[in-house]
Order: structure tokens, then C-alpha cells, then sequence
């Protein structure tokens, strides 16, 4: 069997709010079926992101990484455009750079640039 990730759908209680988070992020709003549902392109790659509306609590154990070659620069632009992060850009022991943010319903997302250490770390199973 081969396995694509083609998806991730996460809850939240306002979609459309959401979806003016995620246009700010960057990602292509594809499908408005309001009040209960959205989905997102990625512009790199092929993923698509979604969001389902729900009023029950967040699960704040998922974390959604989302992955970017321009990392410092797209903080910058996000920062500027009023985006809070609880950490900027940081160079993390797992040779990824990580900033982290909160969507307006809690879902912990991360920015981040790992270039080829994303797949091929030093310590990667051989």
C-alpha cells in the first residue's frame, strides 16, 4: 500500500473567521461552504488544508506544520500584518527553524524551513 497525505481537516467554531486567518497565511481558499466548511490549497505541493466547523473544545494536541523556504521573511510580512507569534524564528536542536503561532480557535501551528533535514535528518533510519 502507498499512502498520499491528501488532507488534514481541523475543528473550529467560526470558519469564517478562520478563513480570513488562513488568507492571510497564504493558502488558496478553494471551497466556502458556509457556515460549516472550508478548504485550502497549499500553493507548494499538493496538500489541501480544511477547516469544519464544531463547538466542541480544541484538541490542543495536534500541531499543523506548515512549511516554508522564505520563513524569516514570511514571519516578517505576517507580523507586520498584525499576525501575533508566541516564538519567532528559531533554530531548534532538530535542525529545523520553527516559529510558532495559535489560530483564533487555539490549533497550534508552525511555520518552519527544514530543507533536506525534514526527510533525511543525520540520524535518520537507514
Amino acid at each position: 500500500m502507498k499512502l498520499n497525505l491528501n488532507q488534514i481537516t481541523i475543528s473550529v467554531k467560526d470558519v469564517e473567521r478562520s478563513i480570513e486567518f488562513y488568507q492571510k497565511l497564504g493558502l488558496k481558499l478553494i471551497v466556502k461552504a458556509l457556515p460549516n466548511y472550508a478548504r485550502f490549497e497549499c500553493l507548494s505541493g499538493d496538500t489541501t488544508f480544511s477547516l469544519h466547523q464544531s463547538n466542541e473544545k480544541i484538541n490542543d494536541s495536534t500541531w499543523i506544520y506548515f512549511e516554508t523556504e522564505t520563513l524569516d521573511e514570511d514571519v516578517k510580512k505576517l507580523t507586520d500584518a498584525g499576525i501575533e507569534f508566541e516564538t519567532l524564528p528559531t533554530d531548534q536542536s532538530w535542525l529545523w527553524r520553527e516559529a510558532r503561532l495559535k489560530d483564533p480557535d487555539g490549533n497550534q501551528l508552525i511555520l518552519y524551513y527544514a530543507g533536506k533535514n525534514r526527510k533525511d535528518p543525520p540520524w535518520k533510519i537507514k
